[in-house]
């Protein structure tokens, strides 16, 4: 059962982007990147909002897999999390949902 109210958000298309207002300046700023290589899909996520600024992130799509990136200055090390196709979709569902536990249907990738 859902519960809490659902998440409201007003879109602007910016560059051919859904893009959120950013209440803080006022404009809508969008930085990342996407490039298509041979086995894996790049983005890079630039962050320009309010400082203190986080390192680049770099999200890695694979056939099997999705890995997330970013430099962590304290150690002066990459910190990398592998996510499972699955796992990824559970994600990317969870972020437009209000708090609770949920299941997927099963399909291909969640026999």
């Amino acid at each position: 059962m859902l519960q809490g109210p659902p998440l409201s958000l007003q879109l602007t298309v910016t560059g051919g982007f859904l893009v959120p207002p950013c209440s803080e300046h006022g404009y809508h700023s969008i930085m990342f990147s996407i490039e298509h290589e041979f086995d894996a899909t790049v983005v890079t996520l630039v962050d320009e909002g309010a400082k203190p600024l986080q390192e680049d992130v770099i999200v890695s799509s694979f056939e099997e897999c999705v890995t997330v990136e970013q430099y962590d200055p304290r150690t002066e090390e990459t910190q990398k999390v592998t996510l499972s196709i699955s796992q990824m979709r559970d994600l990317v569902a969870a972020v437009s949902l209000p708090e609770g536990v949920y299941t997927r249907p099963k399909d291909e990738d969640n026999p």
